[in-house]
């Protein structure tokens, strides 16, 4: 009880010192209670989506998928004589044929993409009396003939929709009009998609190109039957009739629907769990320096306490309390922070077009015990090296000065280690450079960043003094005495030095690693468009390309050639008899000049003769392939075909690497025309003089269809260039976590300094030191230890992007290309943040009172 009483004690007369430590705990443990709420509330959202569209059973044709987008743009379809048979099925109360497309594009009279923004589909088809079980009409009636259509109350209020407007419907089987007569409201959150119904003729018409057809049966049950039963009993009706189908309970449907969504949910939950991970490393230095800060101050009475007779064991133990105190407020704060998180990030997405209710809010019990068991395993982990500190204190220290002066033998020995895993972790670097496959490179990349940056904190003390004073030299003599003071404040003690340059530098290593991956990953692709893509124009958008708009495209004046880009499914046979499922691209010849790929052998031209066809150079050494041998190709739904391999590709670039061309007027020989697939992507080529005129009259043909883009190769490499960068943007967003941290232990850092020496400060004020010159000495102090946690970041960001850019050079992506302007503006950035980090504790060190700073023990 004692060691409670006098943990506790020590707490709250360090209440101040705690709080940043405190808010350091409070923000990790908040990252990653926001993360589980966000991601677990998304996961009920789409649950109860799936669960209360689908029907008791639901039956589909057998090749039919949840997250499938059909090859040639039309939904896998059942006949209707399929539904009057389940409708006979024992147990089965109602039967209903339904029609769902998501591969169409919906546009208002003015043109505009009716779809989100956010990725989310749009849903087009028919009205049925399923869809009550998650609507009702609002406004109208349900669309009762080919010139009307109802729409979703999401959608319409987002795009200023009314009663009355005209929509234009874009499918594959062509385009057609109709008129807003009905608004349907979600009764569940709808978490974006824009839906669309009209009646079931139209639906079938126009979506699936035939009527008499559906994409799925919804099957009721009656009274007292359970789903499996019925699926049971639908089963033995339709196989009975012939025929086969993809027979799903409620249940058997929601799950394979939340597959693709769980997926991709799980990514966004890990990575941002990895960004959280990163924030309690960084959190990780500023709890040491606390307590070890803390401890070193308090050396007189930790003294004291062993001469009157408290034990070793009895003071490491206070520590840990005051530790595990602290865990315990930070991560209580951090839970509840991390609601209120989860609810910003839910309404960022609803900004953005993803609508998510708080209604739907899901804090799972397993979640504020995570964030409690962190918190709390993590500070208290932190606090253990110093509380072990505390514990060797000797009696005879109280009658020494207030702090311990550092154990040489425990630096050497550190030193040791870290320059042993810092030169690991270099050779495991150099390992990765030189691996011969992109694959086997990446676990030595993933070991060496590891070790690395383990030996950088480690032998930072070492490194804080020459770093320090060179640093000094260029930035700090320039101020005179005051400049001196500030670097020899910096240098007084190495470890706490090394421990929050740390904590900056993890921040930076790897925004500087991913700065110089995605300059390099531009300026790769870059060069590569600039040396192989002979086109002028590239065409693709999010829908494939519909046959009206590859007319409207093909008819533009002042081209000298359209080419046709196709991807179709199939299954490859290699002359060693291995199959695989995989893609082969069809496109007309003139696409060998459109993108000009370099061949190990044979002839590209020749490739896109009859029943020939090409294949890269890694797939031709995996199984033995020359030129001359035959493959079989299975295509899907088509027939299989023998053709002859007139060309191997290069696959040393980052260009439609690994592909396997053949010539459009093949594939039309095997696969059906109901079956071809539309064009993934088209180019267009000018006529010599006419470039620009053809890139407006391109952009004027494509004006009914703005779900496609032209771009020119200078709009193509603005668009990668874009992409990278909105990437980096939201991945320096989250890591701007880890640097929040990082300056909380600068500003903790200088805080506790400056009341470690507050007799010094008060005899420099004695002597004539002005406060003006005790403030620009602490901010200098705080600017150099900044610089110096960045330029060990920014040095080993560096290092270990330009080694994962030798792993992407194995990916045919060759530039190392370091982003100069962004390092440097870290680099200058950090000067600031040590000046922001200084503000507080050097205008606390100004207002001291002199001689009650000299008076202090």
């Amino acid at each position: 009880m004692t060691v409670f009483k006098t943990s506790m004690r020590n707490f709250f007369a360090h209440k101040g010192r705690m709080a940043l430590s405190a808010v350091a705990v409070l923000l990790s443990v908040a990252f990653v209670c926001g993360t589980l709420v966000f991601t677990d509330t998304m996961n009920t959202t789409f649950d109860k989506l799936f669960a209360t569209t689908s029907s008791d059973v639901t039956v589909s044709p057998k090749a039919a998928k949840a997250d499938d987008t059909p090859q040639n743009g039309k939904p896998e379809s059942l006949p209707a004589s399929a539904v009057e048979r389940t409708g006979k099925a024992q147990g089965v109360k109602s039967a209903e044929g339904a029609v769902s497309s998501m591969n169409v594009t919906v546009v208002d009279s003015d043109n505009k993409n009716m779809g989100s923004s956010t990725g989310a589909p749009t849903i087009a088809g028919n009205w049925t009396k399923n869809d009550l079980r998650s609507m009702e009409i609002t406004s109208g009636h349900a669309p009762r003939g080919p010139t009307e259509v109802m729409v979703d109350a999401d959608t319409a209020d987002k795009h200023h929709l009314k009663m009355g407007d005209e929509l234009r419907t874009i499918a594959v089987t062509g385009d057609f009009k109709a008129k807003i007569v009905g608004i349907a409201t979600f009764k569940i959150t709808n978490p974006g998609a824009a839906v669309v119904y009209y009646d079931t003729a139209t639906a079938q018409r126009e979506l699936l190109g035939s009527t008499g057809r559906f994409t799925q049966i919804n099957v009721t049950a009656a009274a007292g039957v359970s789903d499996a039963q019925l699926k049971q009993n639908v089963s033995k009706q339709l196989t009975a009739a012939g025929g086969t189908f993809k027979i799903q309970t409620q249940k058997e449907y929601s799950d394979e629907s939340r597959e693709g969504i769980g997926e991709f949910m799980n990514v966004i939950k890990y990575a941002m769990l990895g960004f959280a991970g990163i924030a309690f490393l960084v959190g990780i230095f500023l709890i040491i320096n606390t307590f070890s800060m803390l401890v070193a101050q308090r050396t007189r009475e930790i003294g004291l306490m062993r001469a009157i007779g408290s034990s070793r064991k009895q003071v490491n133990r206070s520590v840990l309390i005051e530790a595990l105190f602290l865990g315990v407020v930070g991560s209580i704060l951090g839970v509840a922070a991390g609601v209120g998180i989860a609810v910003g990030l839910m309404k960022l997405m609803s900004m953005a077009g993803m609508n998510l209710s708080t209604a739907d809010l899901t804090v799972k019990a397993a979640t504020p015990v995570i964030g409690l068991v962190l918190g709390v395993v993590v500070t208290v982990l932190a606090a253990y090296l110093p509380a072990r500190r505390a514990g060797k204190v000797s009696p005879m220290a109280a009658l020494r000065d207030a702090g311990t002066p550092a154990d040489g033998k425990a630096g050497w020995i550190r030193g040791l280690i870290g320059l042993l895993l810092t030169g690991s972790g270099v050779a495991a670097l150099f390992t990765a450079a030189g691996a011969d496959k992109a694959s086997d490179g990446a676990s030595m990349l993933g070991i060496g960043v590891v070790l690395s940056l383990i030996g950088f904190v480690i032998i930072g003390p070492l490194l804080a003094g020459g770093v320090v004073r060179t640093l000094s030299a260029v930035l700090l003599r320039g101020f005179g005495p005051v400049g001196r003071l500030a670097e020899r404040n910096a240098l007084r003690n190495p470890r706490r030095t090394g421990a929050t340059g740390a904590a900056l530098m993890i921040g930076l290593a790897l925004v500087a690693c991913l700065s110089v991956v995605g300059s390099s990953m531009v300026a790769s692709a870059t060069e590569e468009l600039d040396k192989s893509v002979g086109t002028d124009f590239i065409i693709q958008g999010n829908q494939r390309i519909v046959p009206q708009a590859q007319k409207a495209i093909e008819d533009t004046p002042g081209l000298e050639h359209v080419t046709s880009y196709k991807i179709v499914e199939a299954k490859l046979t290699a002359p060693d008899g291995k199959t695989e499922d995989t893609d082969v691209t069809a496109a007309d010849p003139t696409y060998a000049s459109d993108l000009r790929r370099e061949t190990v052998s044979g002839d590209l031209a020749a490739a896109y003769g009859k029943n020939a066809m090409s294949v890269g150079s890694l797939y031709a050494e995996k199984h033995g392939v020359r030129v001359g041998d035959t493959m079989t190709v299975a295509f899907k739904g088509g027939q299989s075909a023998k053709l002859k391999v007139a060309a191997i590709t290069d696959d040393d670039t980052a260009l439609d690497k690994g592909s396997r061309y053949l010539n459009i007027t093949t594939l039309k020989q095997y696969v059906p025309a109901d079956k071809m697939p539309p064009n993934d992507m088209m180019f267009a080529t000018a006529e010599d003089g006419q470039e620009k005129t053809a890139y407006a009259s391109l952009k004027k043909s494509l004006d009914a269809y703005p779900q496609y883009q032209v771009r020119d190769q200078t709009d193509y490499k603005q668009q990668l260039k874009d992409q990278i960068g909105q990437l980096l943007n939201m991945v320096y967003g989250l890591l701007a976590l880890a640097i929040v941290v990082a300056v909380l232990g600068v500003v903790n850092t200088l805080a506790l300094s400056v009341v470690e020496r507050t007799r010094e400060i008060g005899l420099m004020r004695a002597i004539g030191l002005s406060r003006r010159q005790l403030r620009r000495m602490i901010r200098l102090e705080s600017v150099v230890i900044a610089l110096f946690g960045a330029l060990l970041g920014l040095g080993l960001g560096m290092g270990w992007g330009a080694t994962a850019q030798q792993l992407l050079a194995l990916e045919g992506l060759k530039v190392l290309d370091i982003p100069w302007p962004t390092i440097i503006g870290v680099f200058i950035g950090s000067a600031f943040v040590g000046l922001f980090a200084a503000l507080v504790p050097a205008f606390r060190a100004g207002r001291m009172n002199v001689l009650n700073a000299i008076a202090t023990d």
